[in-house]
């Protein structure tokens, strides 16, 4: 254990024992009560924080350097290369360099757009070609995860380099990452940072996260949890194929049970509302058999065989019931003969005698109704997953960021990751500010997906540490809404005078400052030199993505209502400038916290405000404004090739 990683160690435990200190202390001794709608969202955003920094505490307790494997690369490979409307030399340009990889392999360009220029600049260069399938029509197409699940039955290697259509490999890609599966057999994923060529040393747009693709991902590794980012990355084919097998079973039988309870609740109402005893003895017996059906899936029984019998007892069940009330038939169809139909010629409408329809709404019918349903509902059911495109899906389809949920279930179903920490592709980043705002967009929603659909906390499989560090990654997405109270807190105070917080007494600072100053050297020691500010900006500055992310989420998991999916474009800037609709948020707090500024320094002036809390909030709104502007440095940003131009001219 390297000097370094015993202060990291040091400067956790610290950091979390100041924060919950000086959080205890809020709580119990200093929140403003009269003042509570301000107050309360401030200590509940400091307690959302002192979570976040436990979390992060956590993931850096086991950050471990991973040493080069020691076997040798082996293994047949396909490199998956998908694209969906990226413009034709950039995908070639990945693929000519895909083809020059060193180990042996099969390149592939999986091209969801299905565009000819495509295809055949790929087969002129030797370079397989895949599309969907015609089986993928009129079916729901899980955008990049079902492009991937289409290509993983048209080839056979046994692991999958996958690679976005901008990311151009190393040639030594394989040969410093295919070890790591012989060296253990348990791993399924081998994944490698995202780094990018096209991407200014001022990084206005927060694109090469540093902080992300090292130490924290490291820290994931140290407890099992290193997660598939969507590019860069080996899999397993046999991992992919067990999880989608796992999938396909878990799915068709929860189809089966819920298929099998409608059926029981059809009989059981009948049979209790039938005031025919022979009737509901038969009735009875029918729900007898489908609770052995229940029970019999429950126990393991093949599908297939439990609701085969079941069909059978529903069958025999139908024709015993079928000779007994075939006169109550007849009636009930003499009923509905007599029922008055005619077409009233003005209207062109059917027109039905209302007292006589009232009749037949009161009269008893043949319970062969509720049989019928039930087989209806058995004949249903279909093992081939009919309303998808193939019943087996390998890679999670539940979220727009299949990435993180096909590892979640790769980690639960017993499978190993490992994170490789050295540059092995180059890719491009947005190199606009609306771009980016899309694609950090679609990223919290994907995993905001997760969180509701699949939450780690609860997932069997999943160890407490693997649930904590995908929880974190969660967990990062709900600071929008504390951003709010920070940036509120110190308005309303210098305009209005409301305080938050009882005092700011000396028993205040003493709590505070360590906290905030221990929590800082953290992260300043695990970066040990890299440039993590913008990361830090981002984080508060996005604050209206990850709060529209939250209620879009939100409403498409609750109430199926669509997210709006767009390809990052990776070929220069939008052209359409700056998104002003879509950073005024940020913009109108930077102007109410100047505001505020002048307020609080005029009610100082005049003898109406408290110098020390005056002072304070003038260096919050200091902050503040610093971690705003970064929204500026973005609006104004014209991208590197723009600024080579500009320079050279």
């Amino acid at each position: 254990m390297t000097a370094r990683f015993v202060l990291i160690r040091i400067l956790a435990v610290l950091s979390v024992l100041f924060g919950v200190n000086y959080i205890v202390w809020r709580w119990l001794a200093s929140v403003d009560w009269s003042a509570w709608w301000i107050a309360v969202p401030l200590v509940l955003a400091e307690t959302y924080s002192l979570f976040d920094t436990l979390l992060f505490s956590l993931t850096m307790w086991r950050a471990r350097d991973r040493p080069e494997p020691s076997s040798a690369p082996q293994g047949t490979v396909d490199v998956f290369i998908t694209t969906y409307n990226e413009p034709l030399e950039l995908v070639m340009a990945t693929a000519r360099a895909a083809q020059r990889i060193a180990h042996p392999h099969t390149t592939w360009i999986l091209d969801d757009g299905a565009r000819t220029d495509v295809e055949h600049a790929a087969r002129e260069a030797g370079v397989g070609y895949l599309t969907r399938s015609d089986d993928w029509i009129g079916k729901p197409r899980h955008a990049k995860a079902g492009n991937l699940n289409n290509a993983l039955f048209e080839t056979d290697g046994e692991f999958l380099l996958i690679l976005d259509a901008d990311q151009v490999p190393d040639p030594l890609i394989l040969h410093r990452t295919l070890g790591y599966f012989a060296d253990d057999p348990d791993v399924a994923l081998v994944q490698t940072p995202q780094w990018f060529s096209n991407v200014d040393d001022a990084d206005p747009l927060g694109s090469q996260a540093p902080l992300f693709y090292g130490p924290i991902q490291q820290g994931k590794d140290g407890w099992n949890a290193a997660f598939f980012c969507g590019s860069n990355a080996v899999l397993r084919r046999e991992a992919l194929m067990q999880l989608g097998i796992v999938g396909y079973v878990r799915d068709v039988t929860q189809s089966t049970r819920k298929t099998l309870r409608v059926a029981e609740s059809l009989i059981v109402r009948e049979a209790r509302i039938t005031e025919d005893p022979d009737l509901r003895v038969e009735l009875n017996s029918l729900g007898a058999e489908i609770t052995r059906a229940q029970d019999a899936v429950a126990a393991g029984t093949p599908l297939a065989q439990a609701t085969y019998e079941l069909g059978h007892a529903v069958d025999g069940a139908a024709q015993r019931l079928l000779a007994r009330d075939f006169a109550g038939i007849r009636e009930d169809l003499e009923v509905i003969a007599q029922l008055p139909v005619e077409r009233d010629a003005q209207l062109d409408l059917v027109v039905v005698d209302e007292t006589r329809l009232d009749r037949l709404a009161t009269a008893r019918l043949s319970p062969l109704g509720a049989i019928e349903a039930v087989r209806q509902l058995l004949d249903a059911l279909r093992i081939d997953r009919g309303e998808e495109a193939q019943p087996v899906l390998p890679l999670a389809t539940i979220s727009v960021t299949e990435d993180m949920a096909t590892a979640m279930q790769l980690h639960a179903l017993g499978w190993r990751s490992v994170y490789h920490h050295e540059i092995l592709a180059h890719g491009l980043a947005p190199e606009d500010l609306r771009t980016m705002l899309t694609q950090r967009l679609r990223w919290a929603q994907g995993t905001l997906q997760v969180m509701l659909r699949d939450n780690p906390l609860v997932k069997k499989g999943l160890n407490a540490g693997q649930r904590l560090m995908y929880f974190a990654t969660m967990w990062s997405y709900l600071s929008g809404f504390a951003a709010l109270a920070y940036l509120a807190a110190p308005v309303i105070y210098l305009v209005f005078g409301v305080l938050p917080v009882t005092a700011w007494s000396v028993d205040f600072f003493a709590r505070f400052l360590p906290a905030f100053l221990v929590n800082q050297l953290l992260f300043l020691v695990v970066g040990k030199g890299m440039k993590t500010w913008r990361g830090q900006q981002y984080s508060l500055a996005l604050f209206p993505v990850w709060i529209q992310a939250c209620w879009t989420a939100v409403a498409n998991v609750a109430f199926g209502r669509p997210l709006n999916f767009a390809v990052t474009k990776k070929d220069g800037r939008d052209t359409r400038g700056v998104p002003w609709r879509r950073i005024w948020p940020q913009l109108a707090a930077m102007a109410a916290l100047v505001i505020a500024l002048v307020i609080g320094v005029v009610r100082v002036v005049a003898g109406a405000a408290d110098d020390v809390g005056t002072l304070v909030n003038a260096v919050w709104v200091a902050y503040d404004l610093a971690v705003l502007s970064v929204i500026i440095e973005a609006a104004r940003y014209r991208g590197p090739a723009v600024a080579a131009t500009e320079g050279d001219s």
